[in-house]
């Protein structure tokens, strides 16, 4: 009877280890194990890599969504005013703005005046969102009152506007230049309605991160944004900023309550949700495209494992002759399969950690390899390639990898296991 043997003996890992250094005359066994440990490596970095990005594509769009964009904005039903007009405009919204500002969770309420207007310098022109709001409240939005970023005296904003950086580059604008806003219907004459061109210094540049919102996007103060759009006594929104934006459902009704019988909300997920869950889609996607190859690559150890096994069909019949048992020779030939996984799916750890780390060299290399323009803001909507590597994600990766290559190495090593000695032996 043949003796039993502890699992994973050591005599069974150094067996596995002379079987791996094959020789010369076994130089086939030797190509298809570094082909599949290659394809390992390469398929675990891809997959760290992409997920990766992917991880801080959103995390960097979301931080400049919540940076300086409203995590919640208040707005009025339409109502009737008492000279019969139709309006959303908001009367009482220093009211409001206190008791929203005293709900649970929320950081700051500040009233805004909102609207598009037409800027225009030294013959060169560029649509503008104009926000009105106090210098105060402005300090609260912090991706645009960040002096590592900003340019210019924030103090002076009462006596100019703040303007993005890509409207700067646009409108060939700097600090202490003055810029021209033309609002097409501003003015009532008894002709009809004649622009209103006013022109503002420039105090001070700011860079949000996103390119849709540097390009488009100036600041000016809420008493002149009252008196340009004619909102004299009004405001046209309230803008709400929260301690945790991510779980801003739970404190929704409180602020619904705080604005009032006619207010109405829209939050930062109804205005990006769509972009965000097609972000989840594509990581969904792309997670399976890459766990396929992934399964790919953990295929070609099955190849070179049942090459190995008909190359060495002659030594397991002499080991099995000797006393080695079916269970001994499976795991000799599962120690063969699952180091190469194991050596492949590091080496593959090793290098989307690198990337993910020196991603800004590795772009900016590719980038001069490719003569520049590889990226472009105005379609990605942020300035550089984004990657933030997550405890999460790479062990998903080393999971599927070390699971993969584990399974596809059971199948050949049990077929050596059952191998009949005899029928192994019957022609040497």
């Amino acid at each position: 009877m043949a003796a039993r043997t502890p699992p994973f003996a050591r005599f069974e890992w150094m067996i596995a280890w002379r079987y791996l250094r094959a020789r010369r005359a076994e130089g086939g066994v030797s190509v298809m194990t570094w082909i599949s440990l290659i394809g390992i490596t390469l398929a675990v970095f891809a997959l760290i890599a992409t997920l990766a990005v992917r991880s801080g594509f959103r995390a960097e769009f979301v931080d400049t969504i919540l940076g300086a964009n409203a995590h919640v904005t208040i707005y009025s039903a339409v109502h009737v005013t008492e000279s019969g007009q139709a309006t959303r405009a908001i009367d009482n919204f220093d009211e409001i703005a206190a008791r929203v500002a005293a709900v649970p969770g929320v950081t700051r309420a500040a009233p805004l005046i909102r609207g598009q207007v037409l800027a225009s310098n030294e013959g060169r022109n560029a649509g503008i969102e104009l926000f009105g709001m106090s210098l105060e409240d402005l300090r609260g939005v912090p991706r645009v009152v960040d002096p590592e970023t900003g340019r210019g005296d924030l103090e002076r904003f009462d006596e100019g506007v703040a303007i993005g950086s890509g409207v700067a580059r646009e409108l060939n604008l700097d600090i202490g230049d003055r810029v021209r806003l033309i609002l097409p219907d501003g003015v009532q004459t008894p002709f009809g309605p004649s622009p209103r061109i006013n022109a503002y210094e420039v105090v001070y540049i700011f860079t949000a991160g996103r390119y849709d919102i540097d390009r488009t996007r100036i600041y000016m103060p809420f008493d002149e944004a009252q008196s340009y759009f004619n909102r004299e006594g009004v405001a046209d929104e309230i803008e709400i900023m929260v301690v945790n934006p991510e779980r801003l459902e739970q404190i929704l009704p409180e602020i619904l309550r705080a604005g009032g019988e006619r207010a109405m909300i829209w939050t930062w997920r109804d205005s990006a949700g769509s972009f965000l869950r097609a972000l989840e889609v594509e990581d969904n996607v792309m997670f399976v495209i890459l766990s396929i190859l992934v399964l790919i690559a953990a295929m070609n150890i099955i190849s070179g494992l049942i090459m190995l096994v008909k190359n060495k069909g002659r030594d397991i019949g002499i080991l099995r002759t000797m006393g080695l048992t079916e269970g001994a020779v499976l795991r000799v030939f599962f120690i063969c399969g699952a180091s190469v996984g194991v050596i492949g799916t590091a080496l593959g750890v090793v290098l989307g950690v690198l990337f993910a780390i020196y991603i800004d060299e590795v772009f900016s290399f590719v980038n001069y390899a490719m003569g520049g323009g590889v990226w472009d803001p105005s379609i990605r909507g942020i300035y550089a390639l984004p990657a933030e590597l997550r405890l999460y994600d790479v062990a998903r990766a080393v999971g599927l990898s070390l699971g993969l290559s584990f399974i596809v190495t059971i199948f050949p090593a049990r077929r050596a296991a059952r191998m009949n000695p005899v029928e192994a032996l019957r022609y040497e």
